[in-house]
């Protein structure tokens, strides 16, 4: 099969793009027939070796696989060949961005009849994180404001579906008209960019005063330091991820005079400590999609052997929501 392949760390453009054996599922996996793998800006930093995990090389990147189940091993009951998927992927057994891939059985779903192989691609990650995020690490109540940093992102659009999914209301801050347009287009009720060095009192405004009761906050740095000055009185300030670079630090003089909580999202580390939650959040997010609540946009899709092409899209911030591969 057709896959890429990292053979040292190094940039996606000097990835390899070769054939590889296709991998046999092992008790417990399916193999999937890929017909669409979803991009993560995390998947950058795997490549280069700069991400907290890092696999044996040589590994194929990516992690969310659609497609239709083409073998099953031992063991495994649930699902047949022919079976519409979405899966998490074994990076160790082949990763996401190559024809056929290899995925536990427990981290593997049916798709609903009306879902699309890009959608289902574009799902996983960023809206497992995000329900994560408002209905475990916090519970985000009807009428609640809650403000989405990068909204027009894969993370935080979801998190803007979710948000009003749950009858928030939805501030989103952004970089370009453009993408405020996107924010507003997924159901947020105000749009702010976040370049504007009033968006701090705009929250206010909009708020009466009060601040945001929740703020969700992937893009750290500068933007998580300004977040403390617009949160409510017992506000929750989730802490999704760094995607601006720099790791911010917090006075805890202002943790304790507002009375909010500062609150770490980390979705990946919960699932070791309890896998079953997976299964238990998806079929919650899958009847929200049959409900119509919420819907993963696809923003671009490139071909599988142009994946450089479509990282460097995503690097350089010129994509919004998800970019997906197809296969």
């Amino acid at each position: 099969m057709k896959a890429w392949r990292v053979n040292e760390w190094c940039e996606p453009d000097q990835m390899e793009f070769t054939d590889i054996p296709v991998p046999e599922p092992n008790p417990g996996e399916i193999r999937i027939k890929n017909r669409a793998a979803a991009l993560n800006f995390f998947d950058i930093l795997m490549i280069q070796g700069k991400y907290q995990a890092k696999p044996p090389r040589p590994f194929t990147p990516g992690s969310e696989v659609a497609g239709v189940v083409d073998a099953v091993g031992e063991d495994v009951t649930e699902f047949k060949p022919g079976d519409r998927v979405q899966a998490m992927s074994s990076g160790a057994a082949g990763g996401a961005y190559c024809e056929y891939s290899i995925a536990p059985a427990g981290k593997t779903f049916r798709i609903p009849d009306a879902m699309s192989f890009e959608e289902a691609a574009a799902m996983i990650v960023i809206y497992q994180t995000s329900y994560f995020a408002l209905t475990h690490r916090t519970q985000i109540k009807p009428g609640e404001w809650l403000l989405v940093h990068a909204g027009a992102g894969g993370v935080g659009s979801s998190a803007i579906q979710i948000g009003k999914a749950l009858g928030a209301r939805v501030i989103a801050t952004a970089s370009s008209e453009e993408k405020l347009q996107f924010c507003l287009s997924q159901g947020a009720d105000h749009a702010l960019s976040y370049n504007d060095a009033g968006w701090v009192e705009q929250v206010k405004q909009i708020t009466g005063g009060r601040g945001a009761d929740v703020i969700y906050d992937p893009v750290g740095g500068e933007i998580f330091e300004l977040s403390t000055k617009c949160i409510a009185p017992e506000g929750r300030l989730l802490v999704i991820g760094f995607a601006s670079g720099p790791i911010p630090s917090i006075a805890a003089n202002r943790v304790l005079l507002k009375n909010m909580s500062v609150v770490g999202v980390y979705w990946g580390g919960y699932l070791e400590r309890h896998p079953e939650y997976m299964r238990e959040a998806q079929d919650a997010l899958f009847k929200m999609y049959e409900a119509g609540r919420i819907k993963p946009v696809v923003s671009q899709t490139f071909a599988l052997a142009d994946a450089v092409a479509a990282l460097d899209a995503l690097a350089t911030r010129r994509t919004y929501a998800k970019v997906v591969l197809t296969i």
